[in-house]
C-alpha cells in the first residue's frame, strides 16, 4: 500500500512540474504581446488546465495500455517509480536551463527505459510505442505547416485593415486563444500521469481494467493547476521572445494552430508534446511572416531537445533502475 501511495505522489509531482514547465507555453504568446499580465495569464491557465484535464481520458488510456505490457513486467512498482523519477529529473533540468523540452517525451522515454531494464524487449508493446512516437514526431511538423497556412490566411483577410485597429482586436482575441491553449494542454498533458496511476491500480489489483477513475482525474487536474499557478517564466521567455518577435496577429495564428493540432491528437487518444507543437506553430507563423525574423538558433536548441529527450530518458531511467537493483 505504501508503494502505491508513493507512485501516486510521484505522478502528482510530475503533473505539478508539468504545470509550470509546459503550461508556460500556453500563455507565452499572450504574455509576450501584453495581451494579458503574467499573473492574470497564470490564473486563467490554471483554471483552463483543470477544466481540460477532467473532460478527457483517451490519452491516459493510451499511456496505460499501449506502451508497456504489464504481464511481462517483473517489478511493476519499480518500473513506475523509476519512470516518474527519471521524467521529473529531466523536466527540472530542462526547466532550469529554459529549454522548451517535452514532458511527454520524458515520461514515455523513462517508462520505456525502466521497462527495458526490468524485462527486456518483451515488456514493450512495439505497435503502441511506434504509434505514440509517431504522434510525437509528426505533430510538430503539422503544427509548423498549419501555423504557416493560418498566418498566410490572416494576412490575406486583413491585408487592407487598419493596423492599429486590427492589432487591438487581435490582442483582445488573444484572451480567448490563450484560454483555448491552456484547455487543450489540460486535455492532453494531464492524461499522462492519469495513465501511470491507473497502471499502478491495475497492477496492485485495485482495478480490473484501464478505465480512469474520477478521483485520479480530479487529483491530476488539481496538481497540474497548482503547478501552473507557480508559473514558469524561464520557458515563457524562451517561447514568447526568443523564437520571433510576436505581434497580436501572429500570436493568435500560432495559438489557434497549436490548439487545433493538440485537440485533434487528443480526439484520437494520441499523446503529443504541447511544448513542441506550440513552438513549431510559432516558427511556422514566423516563416510566413518574415523568415529572417525567426531566431533559428533557438529553433535548433529546441530541435536538439526534441530529438534527444526520448533516447536520453530511456538511458537515464534504465540506469536508475539498474542502480536501484544494486542498492536494494
Amino acid at each position: 500500500m505504501l508503494i502505491m501511495i508513493l507512485i501516486v505522489l510521484l505522478a502528482l509531482g510530475f503533473d505539478f512540474i508539468n504545470g509550470f514547465h509546459d503550461t508556460a507555453n500556453a500563455i507565452a504568446t499572450a504574455v509576450s504581446t501584453r495581451a494579458l499580465t503574467l499573473k492574470v495569464a497564470i490564473v486563467m491557465a490554471a483554471a483552463m488546465n483543470f477544466l481540460g484535464a477532467v473532460v478527457s481520458t483517451g490519452v491516459a488510456q493510451t499511456i496505460a495500455k499501449d506502451i508497456v505490457d504489464l504481464s511481462s513486467i517483473n517489478n511493476g512498482s519499480a518500473v513506475m517509480i523509476v519512470a516518474l523519477i527519471s521524467a521529473i529529473l529531466w523536466n527540472l533540468i530542462t526547466w532550469y536551463y529554459g529549454i522548451p523540452s517535452s514532458s511527454s517525451h520524458a515520461l514515455i522515454g523513462s517508462l520505456t527505459g525502466a521497462a527495458l531494464a526490468d524485462a527486456g524487449f518483451s515488456a514493450i508493446k512495439f505497435h503502441g510505442f511506434e504509434k505514440v512516437v509517431s504522434s510525437l514526431v509528426f505533430s510538430p511538423l503539422m503544427a509548423f505547416i498549419v501555423g504557416y497556412l493560418m498566418y498566410t490566411m490572416i494576412k490575406i483577410i486583413f491585408n487592407k485593415a487598419n493596423s492599429g485597429k486590427a492589432n487591438h482586436g487581435f490582442r483582445r482575441l488573444q484572451i480567448f486563444t490563450a484560454a483555448l491553449q491552456a484547455f487543450s494542454h489540460g486535455t492532453n498533458d494531464a492524461q499522462k500521469s492519469m495513465g501511470i496511476i491507473t497502471m499502478a491500480l491495475v497492477s496492485y489489483g485495485y482495478r480490473k481494467d484501464m478505465s480512469i477513475p474520477l478521483w485520479v482525474q480530479l487529483f491530476c487536474a488539481l496538481s497540474m493547476a497548482l503547478g501552473t499557478s507557480v508559473g514558469g517564466w524561464r520557458i515563457i521567455k524562451t517561447v514568447g521572445t526568443q523564437i520571433m518577435q510576436l505581434r497580436p496577429s501572429n500570436a493568435v495564428a500560432a495559438d489557434l494552430s497549436s490548439a487545433l493540432i493538440i485537440q485533434i491528437a487528443t480526439r484520437f487518444g494520441l499523446p503529443v508534446s504541447t511544448t513542441h507543437v506550440i513552438s513549431s506553430s510559432i516558427m511556422g507563423v514566423g516563416t510566413s511572416s518574415r523568415i529572417k525574423g525567426v531566431k533559428w538558433s533557438t529553433g535548433k536548441k529546441m530541435l536538439s531537445a526534441w530529438v534527444t529527450t526520448i533516447p536520453i530518458t530511456i538511458i537515464m531511467s534504465a540506469g536508475i533502475f539498474a542502480i536501484l537493483n544494486l542498492v536494494i
